[in-house]
């Protein structure tokens, strides 16, 4: 089963896309806070991470960045979403290191659909 790591600090967010991911079939766990995300990573072995940019105490930017630097997660497929989302903002971030961007709010297709495309599946259509 597809494992996806859910980064969000927002309760009604992070229930929201855990849902959705469970519905289609992936195995989740669910991190809400920055300081805590790189030991969840190492623990969970994620298949994708879904990362919140705006996050407590570590910014998703700096874990992006962290989880590219470490060769044992750097393959890691990562999906950013804001609902800060700007131009700028968007090439900060995919310099940072993520895959995929998505600006909050955010339809289930398209969430979905970045997942399809960065595990190179048709899984969660």
């Amino acid at each position: 089963m597809t494992k996806v790591l859910i980064v969000e600090d927002d309760l009604l967010n992070r229930m929201f896309y855990e849902a959705v991911f469970q519905q289609h079939g992936f195995d989740t766990r669910t991190v809400d806070d920055g300081a805590r995300v790189l030991d969840a990573v190492d623990d969970y072995a994620p298949d994708l991470v879904t990362m919140d940019i705006q996050l407590p105490h570590v910014s998703g930017r700096k874990l992006i960045r962290k989880i590219r630097r470490n060769p044992a997660t750097s393959h890691i497929p990562i999906l950013a979403m804001t609902a800060f989302a700007g131009k700028r903002d968007e090439e900060e971030i995919r310099r940072a290191g993520a895959d995929g961007y998505l600006s909050k709010p955010l339809t289930i297709d398209q969430l979905m659909g970045q997942v399809n495309t960065l595990l190179g599946t048709q899984q969660a259509a």
